[in-house]
């Protein structure tokens, strides 16, 4: 059993890893005042996991949570990786893993939202952009939480916006 204290950062690894990393680095560095722990550290799924083991490993993580970030970009929405119907041991014939597991059809994102609210984690949601756009977000979590926008212009420029992002959590 793990205390409640950790932070759960969740996205689109493959297309929004900058953002991610963008919020390692001000934790990382003395410079900025964010300041967490985080919950990937705890245990590591790999990535040649089935997916029901993945998220048995991010339940685990979830577990040791008080936080719960989830970064929202362009294809966040449409993410379908994580549900079983993509696995090799799903038989879709009959909606049965081969492997005697429990069928679920969510993707990894929906799945931790989902355990995020059951849970009663504090909810941010970071959208790698100037603007917040719920439509881009996951529905079960897009009118909970604290939502603000991870970019602002500074005249011609995109910059991250640390101030946003720590006010968020801050909250």
């Amino acid at each position: 059993m793990y205390y409640r204290t950790r932070t759960y950062i969740a996205g689109d690894w493959d297309h929004d890893k900058d953002a991610v990393e963008a919020l390692y680095r001000w934790n990382e560095s003395s410079r900025y005042g964010l300041s967490f722990s985080d919950a990937h550290e705890l245990k590591q799924a790999r990535d040649t996991s089935l997916n029901c083991s993945i998220k048995k490993s991010l339940a685990e993580r979830l577990d040791a949570s008080k936080t719960f970030i989830l970064i929202v970009g362009e294809h966040t929405k449409e993410l379908r990786a994580g549900g079983c119907q993509y696995c090799n041991s799903y038989n879709s014939y009959w909606g049965t893993c081969s492997r005697r597991h429990t069928v679920d059809t969510r993707s990894y994102i929906d799945f931790e939202c989902e355990k995020a609210i059951q849970d009663g984690l504090k909810i941010i949601v970071l959208y790698k952009s100037t603007t917040i756009n719920r439509d881009k977000c996951p529905e079960v979590i897009r009118w909970r939480g604290i939502h603000a926008p991870m970019e602002k212009w500074v005249g011609n420029t995109l910059y991250w916006d640390y101030d946003s992002v720590r006010k968020a959590i801050g909250q």
